[in-house]
């Protein structure tokens, strides 16, 4: 048995340590937008709204 860690074939996106990514897909951006709003009002860290695209 190993440590359970594949090599990666490939890097997507570089995060640092201390954030925590949410990916929404397949709805409006004024939806997803207020959805984010309304967890990031519950959450006890600072949040940020990004559109990639």
């Amino acid at each position: 048995m190993g440590s359970g860690k594949g090599s990666p074939e490939y890097w997507v996106a570089v995060i640092k340590p201390g954030r925590i990514p949410y990916e929404m897909g397949g709805v409006a951006k004024n939806i997803a937008r207020k959805a984010i709003s309304l967890v990031a009002s519950k959450m006890p860290i600072r949040t940020q709204f990004i559109i990639s695209g």
